[in-house]
């Protein structure tokens, strides 16, 4: 029987298609990658991997046992969720990812008053610019800023997140929308939706400078960088920041609450997404329109 170590570094670099990319994803060096995957090739006496100079190709073996291993997966998260869904007990650890934004500025604030009504349970929020896999277990709850599309999963909105432009006060070039320049992200969030809009009203005019999220955008408009598009929740809470006029343009994203089907009867679970969508409720500048 193949050792279920190696088969886990294998999917890896099937999802991945590098050992770089495997690596990170398990936070490991890629000599551990690909030492792991030749211990299953040897093990089950297939070549399962086209090592190429830039990336790894499945074979058709590969192919085989890559969807192999995916079922197998699927049925140990199944295991674990249904496990922690017949718990009724509020004592454990709930996982729950957002984006860095609502980390950082929504959920980090709110932590002791979630302590002091739930001190035994233990929240673990991590802030992801990507959609982390419920089904893979990479979360118990999901914040996202776009609707689930995945059958597995249930979802509410719970929020809606507009957006504004912000300068420092003491800009220079405030008073002067023509000589604004414009505090954007990097190229690798170039089809992120705040990205478009910005680049869209800054249309010809200059970029100030480029960075990769928006505490960074924050920050660089509070020091008179130039202009950001900012949540409205962050960057009315700035004595610092001026709103400024846009018009009919406008833009927002709504928040979506996400568990998967099988956790939405763990009581831990639904304690933290109840807490969740009240908290957003009684948030002025998050709640639901």
């Amino acid at each position: 029987m193949a050792d279920w170590e190696n088969l886990r570094y294998f999917l890896a670099l099937g999802r991945a298609g590098t050992l770089s990319g495997a690596a990170r994803a398990l936070k490991v060096d890629h000599a551990t990658v690909s030492r792991r995957v030749a211990a299953l090739e040897a093990e089950l006496q297939a070549v399962l991997v086209e090592r190429l100079p830039r990336s790894c190709r499945l074979t058709a073996a590969g192919l085989q046992v890559f969807e192999r291993i995916q079922t197998m997966e699927e049925a140990a998260f199944a295991i674990d969720r249904e496990t922690q869904a017949q718990q009724s007990t509020q004592h454990g650890r709930v996982t729950v990812s957002a984006s860095p934004v609502l980390s950082s500025h929504f959920l980090a604030p709110r932590m002791a008053a979630f302590q002091a009504l739930y001190p035994n349970i233990q929240l673990s929020v991590s802030a992801e610019a990507r959609q982390v896999s419920l089904n893979r277990g990479e979360a118990d709850i999901a914040l996202r800023q776009t609707r689930p599309t995945e059958a597995s999963n249930i979802a509410r909105r719970i929020g809606r997140m507009p957006f504004a432009l912000y300068a420092s006060r003491d800009y220079s070039a405030l008073a002067r929308p023509e000589h604004w320049r414009f505090i954007v992200y990097d190229e690798q969030f170039a089809d992120m939706p705040q990205q478009h809009w910005i680049l869209g009203l800054a249309g010809n005019r200059a970029i100030a400078c480029e960075l990769s999220d928006i505490s960074s955008h924050l920050i660089a408009a509070h020091s008179g960088a130039g202009v950001a598009g900012l949540p409205c929740f962050l960057g009315d809470a700035h004595a610092g920041l001026v709103k400024l006029e846009l018009g009919a343009n406008m833009f927002s994203r709504d928040i979506w609450l996400v568990t998967h089907r099988d956790l939405k009867r763990s009581n831990l679970v639904r304690t933290v997404m109840n807490y969740l969508a009240e908290s957003f409720a009684q948030a002025p500048g998050l709640r639901r329109a």
